[in-house]
């Protein structure tokens, strides 16, 4: 890298399942927590390329990045609602206008659409982003280290483990380097991708020994 990080703060959580995550505004608010599970079943290159993944996710601000893709997707929901409030009130002065009074119904039917749809879509966007993100943060990896073939065999053995992370929950599972609740299912058939925080181990890895 042309610029030295600052080393961030180092934290371990006691837990025997394979996982680690990164936090932090920017590389001088950095945190880097591995678990138990990670440091006991990886070898040296391993850590340092799983270490490298969570650096990358610094370096490249996604944590900001993440933030301000939730404020965006919030301003659509008070959108949505500022339409139903706006058609509601307007609905209480009735206008003998037809032509007004047809934009008024699309507008409200506008609103409760967005109001409906507008969690789902900020959900979806949220994700999309997070699953783009991880195949950057290895790709940052391996600039780092150099060594491809340490986040390959990381990967391979954390996709092994099927033991869920007791500290993850639904809110913070995109931070991890692989999806925390592994007993958890979501959405199936065609659209099941479009709801899953990571995207697949194996195509990570397909990506990586094609570098």
């Amino acid at each position: 890298m042309s610029q030295r990080m600052p080393m961030p703060s180092l934290y371990v959580i006691e837990d025997t399942a394979m996982n680690a995550f990164a936090t932090g505004r920017d590389p001088k608010h950095a945190v880097i927590c591995a678990t138990t599970g990670l440091l006991a079943r990886l070898d040296r290159s391993e850590i340092e390329s799983v270490v490298a993944h969570e650096l990358g996710h610094v370096q490249n601000y996604d944590i900001r990045l993440m933030s301000i893709v939730t404020v965006l997707v919030g301003l659509i929901a008070l959108l949505a609602d500022w339409l139903l409030r706006m058609t509601f009130w307007g609905g209480s002065k009735r206008d003998n206008n037809r032509e007004g009074g047809q934009l008024q119904i699309i507008l409200f039917a506008a609103g409760i659409v967005m109001a409906l749809l507008s969690p789902l879509i900020a959900q979806l966007i949220q994700l999309a982003i997070s699953r783009r993100r991880e195949f950057l943060a290895d790709a940052t990896a391996i600039a780092i280290t150099k060594n491809p073939e340490g986040l390959v065999r990381a990967l391979q053995k954390i996709g092994k483990d099927t033991e869920p992370l007791e500290a993850a929950n639904k809110a913070t599972a995109h931070l991890y380097i692989s999806n925390p609740l592994k007993n958890t299912h979501g959405a199936v058939g065609l659209f099941s991708s479009f709801f899953k925080t990571h995207p697949p181990l194996e195509d990570r890895i397909k990506a990586l020994k094609a570098l």
